[in-house]
Protein backbone atom coordinates (compact mmCIF):
# COMPACT_ATOMS: atom_id res chain seq x y z
CA UNK A 1 0.00 0.00 0.00
CA UNK A 2 1.45 3.31 -1.27
CA UNK A 3 2.03 5.95 1.47
CA UNK A 4 1.07 9.63 0.35
CA UNK A 5 4.70 11.51 -0.17
CA UNK A 6 5.15 13.90 2.57
CA UNK A 7 7.04 16.10 -0.09
CA UNK A 8 5.40 17.36 -3.28
CA UNK A 9 7.81 17.24 -6.12
CA UNK A 10 6.31 19.98 -8.08
CA UNK A 11 7.20 19.94 -11.84
CA UNK A 12 8.94 16.66 -12.06
CA UNK A 13 7.81 16.03 -15.43
CA UNK A 14 9.47 19.12 -16.76
CA UNK A 15 13.38 18.40 -15.62
CA UNK A 16 12.51 15.12 -17.78
CA UNK A 17 11.07 16.47 -20.70
CA UNK A 18 13.64 19.18 -21.22
CA UNK A 19 16.40 18.57 -19.07
CA UNK A 20 17.54 15.46 -18.79
CA UNK A 21 17.01 11.31 -18.83
CA UNK A 22 14.40 9.43 -17.59
CA UNK A 23 16.08 6.76 -16.64
CA UNK A 24 16.89 7.93 -13.11
CA UNK A 25 14.00 9.75 -11.87
CA UNK A 26 15.99 11.62 -9.18
CA UNK A 27 18.73 12.66 -11.40
CA UNK A 28 15.64 14.07 -13.35
CA UNK A 29 14.05 16.04 -10.23
CA UNK A 30 18.51 17.44 -9.58
CA UNK A 31 18.18 19.50 -13.11
CA UNK A 32 15.39 21.37 -12.15
CA UNK A 33 16.85 24.54 -12.60
CA UNK A 34 18.85 23.62 -16.05
CA UNK A 35 17.20 25.15 -19.48
CA UNK A 36 17.90 23.46 -22.42
CA UNK A 37 16.02 22.11 -24.96
CA UNK A 38 16.41 17.85 -24.96
CA UNK A 39 18.57 15.77 -28.33
CA UNK A 40 17.28 15.17 -31.33
CA UNK A 41 14.64 12.11 -31.47
CA UNK A 42 15.64 11.49 -35.10
CA UNK A 43 17.88 11.95 -37.66
CA UNK A 44 14.88 12.33 -40.44
CA UNK A 45 13.08 15.59 -40.89
CA UNK A 46 9.97 15.12 -38.06
CA UNK A 47 7.33 17.46 -39.42
CA UNK A 48 6.61 18.45 -43.23
CA UNK A 49 5.24 22.09 -43.48
CA UNK A 50 2.89 23.36 -46.38
CA UNK A 51 3.66 26.86 -46.51
CA UNK A 52 4.28 29.86 -48.87
CA UNK A 53 7.54 29.76 -48.52
CA UNK A 54 9.95 29.14 -45.38
CA UNK A 55 10.76 32.45 -44.83
CA UNK A 56 7.14 32.97 -44.52
CA UNK A 57 7.37 30.94 -41.37
CA UNK A 58 10.63 31.51 -39.40
CA UNK A 59 11.41 29.18 -36.99
CA UNK A 60 8.22 26.78 -37.07
CA UNK A 61 9.98 23.86 -38.24
CA UNK A 62 12.49 24.21 -35.08
CA UNK A 63 9.56 25.09 -32.99
CA UNK A 64 8.30 22.04 -33.47
CA UNK A 65 10.64 19.77 -33.11
CA UNK A 66 11.85 20.69 -29.86
CA UNK A 67 8.44 20.32 -29.02
CA UNK A 68 8.60 17.00 -30.34
CA UNK A 69 11.96 16.03 -28.38
CA UNK A 70 10.29 17.45 -25.24
CA UNK A 71 6.94 15.37 -25.23
CA UNK A 72 9.86 12.84 -26.27
CA UNK A 73 11.18 13.04 -23.08
CA UNK A 74 8.50 12.19 -21.02
CA UNK A 75 6.89 9.32 -23.26
CA UNK A 76 9.73 7.70 -24.90
CA UNK A 77 7.80 6.94 -28.07
CA UNK A 78 10.21 5.44 -31.01
CA UNK A 79 10.26 7.88 -34.11
CA UNK A 80 11.21 5.33 -36.36
CA UNK A 81 7.55 3.89 -35.81
CA UNK A 82 6.03 7.12 -37.43
CA UNK A 83 5.53 5.82 -41.57
CA UNK A 84 6.10 9.87 -42.54
CA UNK A 85 6.52 13.56 -41.07
CA UNK A 86 4.01 14.90 -39.59
CA UNK A 87 2.06 17.21 -41.48
CA UNK A 88 1.44 21.10 -40.87
CA UNK A 89 -0.61 23.35 -42.77
CA UNK A 90 0.27 27.10 -42.44
CA UNK A 91 -2.88 29.72 -43.42
CA UNK A 92 -1.85 32.96 -42.79
CA UNK A 93 -5.30 34.78 -44.12
CA UNK A 94 -8.06 34.49 -41.76
CA UNK A 95 -10.57 33.87 -44.10
CA UNK A 96 -8.96 31.29 -45.87
CA UNK A 97 -7.84 29.71 -43.25
CA UNK A 98 -11.61 29.84 -41.28
CA UNK A 99 -13.04 28.85 -44.55
CA UNK A 100 -10.68 25.54 -44.55
CA UNK A 101 -11.76 24.20 -40.92
CA UNK A 102 -14.67 24.59 -41.14
CA UNK A 103 -15.05 22.54 -44.47
CA UNK A 104 -13.15 19.97 -42.24
CA UNK A 105 -15.07 20.39 -38.78
CA UNK A 106 -18.89 22.17 -39.89
CA UNK A 107 -16.99 25.20 -37.62
CA UNK A 108 -14.13 27.02 -37.05
CA UNK A 109 -10.83 27.08 -34.70
CA UNK A 110 -8.97 29.90 -33.40
CA UNK A 111 -5.28 29.71 -34.01
CA UNK A 112 -4.30 26.11 -34.74
CA UNK A 113 -6.43 23.09 -35.13
CA UNK A 114 -5.08 19.24 -35.23
CA UNK A 115 -7.11 17.51 -37.85
CA UNK A 116 -7.53 13.72 -36.76
CA UNK A 117 -8.48 11.00 -39.14
CA UNK A 118 -8.34 7.18 -39.31
CA UNK A 119 -6.14 7.42 -42.61
CA UNK A 120 -2.85 9.03 -41.34
CA UNK A 121 -2.31 10.68 -44.44
CA UNK A 122 -4.93 13.14 -43.98
CA UNK A 123 -4.01 14.26 -40.64
CA UNK A 124 -2.58 17.67 -39.78
CA UNK A 125 -1.88 20.00 -37.94
CA UNK A 126 -3.39 23.62 -39.03
CA UNK A 127 -2.25 27.43 -38.25
CA UNK A 128 -3.56 30.35 -39.04
CA UNK A 129 0.11 32.20 -38.75
CA UNK A 130 0.23 34.96 -36.98
CA UNK A 131 -3.04 35.42 -35.76
CA UNK A 132 -4.06 36.38 -32.13
CA UNK A 133 -4.58 32.61 -31.04
CA UNK A 134 -1.69 31.19 -32.72
CA UNK A 135 0.96 31.07 -29.41
CA UNK A 136 -1.65 30.30 -27.60
CA UNK A 137 -3.19 26.96 -29.71
CA UNK A 138 0.06 26.18 -31.17
CA UNK A 139 0.59 24.38 -27.70
CA UNK A 140 -1.84 22.05 -26.91
CA UNK A 141 -2.32 21.40 -30.35
CA UNK A 142 0.86 20.16 -31.52
CA UNK A 143 0.92 18.07 -28.58
CA UNK A 144 -2.42 16.14 -29.76
CA UNK A 145 -0.39 15.74 -33.16
CA UNK A 146 2.74 14.16 -31.47
CA UNK A 147 0.39 11.85 -29.12
CA UNK A 148 -1.85 10.43 -31.92
CA UNK A 149 0.57 10.16 -34.65
CA UNK A 150 1.52 7.38 -32.04
CA UNK A 151 -1.60 6.20 -30.05
CA UNK A 152 -4.42 7.36 -32.63
CA UNK A 153 -7.09 6.35 -29.80
CA UNK A 154 -5.30 7.05 -26.19
CA UNK A 155 -7.57 7.39 -22.95
CA UNK A 156 -9.04 11.06 -22.97
CA UNK A 157 -8.20 11.50 -19.75
CA UNK A 158 -4.27 11.43 -21.16
CA UNK A 159 -5.61 13.03 -24.47
CA UNK A 160 -6.74 16.30 -22.75
CA UNK A 161 -5.45 16.28 -19.89
CA UNK A 162 -1.48 16.15 -20.81
CA UNK A 163 -3.01 18.98 -23.74
CA UNK A 164 -3.42 20.88 -20.72
CA UNK A 165 -0.49 20.69 -19.29
CA UNK A 166 2.17 20.89 -22.32
CA UNK A 167 -0.16 24.29 -23.38
CA UNK A 168 2.14 26.51 -21.22
CA UNK A 169 5.43 25.35 -23.34
CA UNK A 170 6.20 28.02 -25.19
CA UNK A 171 8.92 29.58 -27.59
CA UNK A 172 10.88 32.59 -26.79
CA UNK A 173 11.72 35.05 -28.86
CA UNK A 174 15.49 33.45 -29.16
CA UNK A 175 13.81 30.40 -30.07
CA UNK A 176 14.21 28.37 -26.84
CA UNK A 177 11.64 26.79 -25.12
CA UNK A 178 10.44 27.88 -21.88
CA UNK A 179 8.07 26.02 -19.48
CA UNK A 180 5.90 27.64 -16.57
CA UNK A 181 2.95 25.25 -15.06
CA UNK A 182 -0.56 26.12 -16.16
CA UNK A 183 -1.80 26.76 -12.93
CA UNK A 184 -4.72 28.70 -14.09
CA UNK A 185 -6.71 25.41 -13.92
CA UNK A 186 -6.16 24.89 -10.30
CA UNK A 187 -8.83 27.44 -9.14
CA UNK A 188 -11.21 25.43 -11.18
CA UNK A 189 -10.68 22.57 -9.77
CA UNK A 190 -11.49 23.76 -6.31
CA UNK A 191 -14.23 25.12 -7.14
CA UNK A 192 -15.62 21.96 -8.52
CA UNK A 193 -16.04 20.75 -4.54
CA UNK A 194 -17.55 17.42 -4.52
CA UNK A 195 -18.12 17.64 -8.16
CA UNK A 196 -14.48 16.43 -9.19
CA UNK A 197 -14.43 12.74 -9.76
CA UNK A 198 -12.22 10.13 -8.05
CA UNK A 199 -9.24 9.45 -9.87
CA UNK A 200 -10.78 5.79 -10.78
CA UNK A 201 -13.20 7.51 -12.41
CA UNK A 202 -11.58 9.64 -14.36
CA UNK A 203 -9.59 6.49 -15.41
CA UNK A 204 -12.37 5.03 -16.59
CA UNK A 205 -13.63 7.09 -18.57
CA UNK A 206 -14.18 5.32 -21.76
CA UNK A 207 -14.72 2.55 -20.10
CA UNK A 208 -18.09 2.80 -18.20
CA UNK A 209 -20.84 5.61 -17.55
CA UNK A 210 -18.14 7.35 -14.32
CA UNK A 211 -18.80 10.69 -15.97
CA UNK A 212 -22.08 10.66 -17.98
CA UNK A 213 -23.10 13.91 -17.03
CA UNK A 214 -19.84 15.52 -16.24
CA UNK A 215 -19.21 19.19 -19.11
CA UNK A 216 -16.43 18.87 -21.48
CA UNK A 217 -14.86 21.82 -19.64
CA UNK A 218 -15.79 19.75 -16.24
CA UNK A 219 -13.96 16.81 -18.11
CA UNK A 220 -10.70 18.75 -19.11
CA UNK A 221 -10.10 19.93 -15.34
CA UNK A 222 -10.29 16.59 -14.02
CA UNK A 223 -8.17 15.30 -16.23
CA UNK A 224 -5.45 18.14 -16.03
CA UNK A 225 -5.84 17.32 -11.90
CA UNK A 226 -5.39 13.76 -12.36
CA UNK A 227 -2.52 14.44 -14.95
CA UNK A 228 -0.67 17.05 -12.29
CA UNK A 229 -1.10 14.35 -9.67
CA UNK A 230 0.60 11.56 -11.15
CA UNK A 231 3.73 14.10 -12.43
CA UNK A 232 3.94 15.66 -9.33
CA UNK A 233 3.11 13.11 -6.71
CA UNK A 234 6.53 11.36 -6.23
CA UNK A 235 8.36 8.87 -7.74
CA UNK A 236 5.66 5.92 -7.04
CA UNK A 237 3.37 7.37 -9.15
CA UNK A 238 4.87 9.13 -11.57
CA UNK A 239 6.52 5.46 -12.50
CA UNK A 240 3.34 4.29 -12.68
CA UNK A 241 2.12 6.75 -15.11
CA UNK A 242 5.38 5.95 -17.44
CA UNK A 243 4.48 2.39 -16.66
CA UNK A 244 1.10 3.33 -18.50
CA UNK A 245 2.62 4.20 -21.45
CA UNK A 246 4.01 1.42 -22.58
CA UNK A 247 0.61 -0.55 -22.22
CA UNK A 248 -0.63 2.18 -25.22
CA UNK A 249 -1.94 -0.24 -28.26
CA UNK A 250 -1.66 2.28 -31.64
CA UNK A 251 -4.11 -0.52 -32.86
CA UNK A 252 -6.35 -0.19 -30.45
CA UNK A 253 -9.81 1.97 -29.45
CA UNK A 254 -9.95 4.24 -26.49
CA UNK A 255 -11.69 1.88 -24.21
CA UNK A 256 -9.58 -1.16 -24.83
CA UNK A 257 -6.25 1.58 -24.31
CA UNK A 258 -8.30 3.05 -21.26
CA UNK A 259 -8.84 -0.71 -19.15
CA UNK A 260 -5.18 -1.44 -19.82
CA UNK A 261 -3.93 2.01 -18.26
CA UNK A 262 -6.44 1.32 -15.68
CA UNK A 263 -5.21 -2.26 -15.27
CA UNK A 264 -1.77 -1.02 -14.97
CA UNK A 265 -1.98 1.55 -12.52
CA UNK A 266 -4.71 -0.46 -10.31
CA UNK A 267 -1.97 -3.31 -10.40
CA UNK A 268 -0.08 -1.24 -7.88
CA UNK A 269 -2.35 0.98 -5.75
CA UNK A 270 -4.84 0.56 -3.32
CA UNK A 271 -7.77 3.13 -5.59
CA UNK A 272 -9.16 4.39 -1.93
CA UNK A 273 -5.42 5.44 -0.87
CA UNK A 274 -4.85 7.20 -4.49
CA UNK A 275 -7.94 9.06 -3.88
CA UNK A 276 -7.26 10.41 -0.31
CA UNK A 277 -3.38 11.50 -2.05
CA UNK A 278 -5.49 13.00 -5.08
CA UNK A 279 -7.34 15.10 -2.69
CA UNK A 280 -4.66 15.77 -0.46
CA UNK A 281 -2.23 17.04 -3.65
CA UNK A 282 -5.05 19.23 -4.76
CA UNK A 283 -5.15 20.57 -1.26
CA UNK A 284 -1.56 21.30 -0.73
CA UNK A 285 -1.21 23.23 -4.19
CA UNK A 286 -2.33 26.96 -3.64
CA UNK A 287 -4.12 28.89 -6.46
CA UNK A 288 -3.03 32.60 -6.92
CA UNK A 289 -6.02 33.75 -4.45
CA UNK A 290 -5.00 31.72 -1.95
CA UNK A 291 -1.35 32.44 -2.21
CA UNK A 292 -2.16 36.38 -2.21
CA UNK A 293 -4.41 35.74 0.81
CA UNK A 294 -2.03 33.97 2.86
CA UNK A 295 0.62 36.62 2.11
CA UNK A 296 -1.31 39.50 3.25
CA UNK A 297 -2.40 37.54 6.19
CA UNK A 298 1.23 37.17 6.82
CA UNK A 299 2.18 40.24 6.73
CA UNK A 300 -0.53 41.54 8.91
CA UNK A 301 1.04 39.64 11.78
CA UNK A 302 4.92 40.55 11.18
CA UNK A 303 5.29 37.11 9.32
CA UNK A 304 7.69 38.63 6.80
CA UNK A 305 9.40 35.25 5.64
CA UNK A 306 6.42 33.55 5.09
CA UNK A 307 4.55 36.48 3.22
CA UNK A 308 7.53 37.21 0.92
CA UNK A 309 7.25 33.32 0.19
CA UNK A 310 3.82 33.41 -0.88
CA UNK A 311 4.20 36.84 -2.50
CA UNK A 312 6.88 35.64 -4.90
CA UNK A 313 5.15 32.55 -5.58
CA UNK A 314 2.02 34.08 -6.61
CA UNK A 315 4.36 35.96 -8.86
CA UNK A 316 6.22 32.90 -10.47
CA UNK A 317 2.58 31.46 -10.71
CA UNK A 318 1.31 34.42 -12.68
CA UNK A 319 4.11 36.93 -13.73
CA UNK A 320 1.67 39.37 -15.38
CA UNK A 321 0.02 40.04 -12.40
CA UNK A 322 0.93 43.54 -10.67
CA UNK A 323 -0.11 42.15 -6.95
CA UNK A 324 2.95 40.33 -6.00
CA UNK A 325 5.48 42.70 -7.03
CA UNK A 326 3.60 45.80 -4.99
CA UNK A 327 3.34 43.31 -1.91
CA UNK A 328 6.56 42.44 -2.46
CA UNK A 329 7.89 46.00 -2.58
CA UNK A 330 6.19 46.77 0.43
CA UNK A 331 8.08 44.12 2.18
CA UNK A 332 11.30 45.06 1.03
CA UNK A 333 11.09 48.55 2.26
CA UNK A 334 9.98 47.24 5.70
CA UNK A 335 13.29 45.37 4.99
CA UNK A 336 14.84 49.39 4.50
CA UNK A 337 16.04 47.44 0.94
CA UNK A 338 15.01 50.65 -0.51
CA UNK A 339 16.48 49.46 -4.24
CA UNK A 340 14.58 46.29 -4.37
CA UNK A 341 11.65 48.17 -3.35
CA UNK A 342 11.95 50.26 -5.90
CA UNK A 343 12.16 47.73 -8.74
CA UNK A 344 9.32 46.05 -7.36
CA UNK A 345 7.00 48.81 -7.20
CA UNK A 346 7.86 50.11 -10.88
CA UNK A 347 7.62 46.19 -11.87
CA UNK A 348 3.94 46.38 -10.20
CA UNK A 349 3.25 49.83 -12.24
CA UNK A 350 4.26 47.94 -15.38
CA UNK A 351 1.89 45.13 -15.06
CA UNK A 352 -1.49 47.99 -14.12
CA UNK A 353 -1.02 48.57 -10.65
CA UNK A 354 -3.02 52.00 -9.68
CA UNK A 355 -0.70 54.46 -10.51
CA UNK A 356 -1.16 56.78 -7.92
CA UNK A 357 -0.76 54.37 -5.14
CA UNK A 358 2.67 53.46 -6.57
CA UNK A 359 3.55 56.68 -6.96
CA UNK A 360 2.76 56.85 -3.21
CA UNK A 361 4.77 54.27 -2.11
CA UNK A 362 7.75 55.37 -4.73
CA UNK A 363 7.80 58.25 -3.08
CA UNK A 364 7.52 57.23 1.08
CA UNK A 365 10.08 54.64 -0.49
CA UNK A 366 12.40 57.30 -1.71
CA UNK A 367 12.32 59.61 1.33
CA UNK A 368 13.20 56.74 3.59
CA UNK A 369 16.28 56.16 1.33
CA UNK A 370 17.07 59.99 1.77
CA UNK A 371 16.51 60.58 -2.09
CA UNK A 372 14.60 64.20 -1.67
CA UNK A 373 14.19 64.75 -5.21
CA UNK A 374 12.92 62.11 -6.24
CA UNK A 375 10.53 61.77 -3.39
CA UNK A 376 8.91 64.91 -4.39
CA UNK A 377 8.34 63.73 -7.82
CA UNK A 378 6.70 60.86 -7.12
CA UNK A 379 4.27 62.32 -4.54
CA UNK A 380 3.74 65.13 -6.59
CA UNK A 381 2.37 63.05 -9.19
CA UNK A 382 0.57 60.76 -6.46
CA UNK A 383 -1.32 64.09 -5.61
CA UNK A 384 -1.66 65.00 -9.09
CA UNK A 385 -3.75 61.74 -9.80
CA UNK A 386 -5.66 60.83 -7.20
CA UNK A 387 -6.10 64.51 -5.57
CA UNK A 388 -8.79 63.41 -3.44
CA UNK A 389 -7.12 60.97 -1.84
CA UNK A 390 -3.49 61.84 -1.43
CA UNK A 391 -3.55 65.98 -1.70
CA UNK A 392 -3.68 66.53 1.59
CA UNK A 393 -1.28 63.88 2.86
CA UNK A 394 1.60 64.46 0.07
CA UNK A 395 0.91 68.16 1.26
CA UNK A 396 2.40 67.09 4.58
CA UNK A 397 5.45 65.52 3.91
CA UNK A 398 6.62 67.75 1.41
CA UNK A 399 6.59 70.34 4.34
CA UNK A 400 8.58 68.28 5.79
CA UNK A 401 10.62 67.05 3.09
CA UNK A 402 11.82 70.90 2.30
CA UNK A 403 12.43 71.71 6.11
Amino acid sequence: MKKHPKRVWINLFLALFLFGPVSLWAEANSELSRAEGGAPAAERDLYEIDADSESSVPGLKQELELRFNAYNRLFRFDPSLLSAPLKVKVISDKETYDRYIKEQLGETRPGAVYLHYSDSNRRELVINWGSPDEASMLAPQAFLQYFRAFVPNPPSWMREGFAIYFSSLRANPSGKLEYQENLLWLESVKNLGDRLPSPSAILQTDVSDSLPTAAPEEFQISSWALVSFLLNSGPDYFRDLTDSFMVLSPLAQAPENSLAVMKRISLWNDLDVMEKDFKAYLGSRKTYTELIEDGQKAYSQGDIMNAELSFMTARDQRPAEFAPYYYLGLLSYEEKDYDAAEQNYKSSLERGAEAALVNYALGINAAAAERVKDAIDYLQKAASLDPARYKARVDDLLNKLRQ
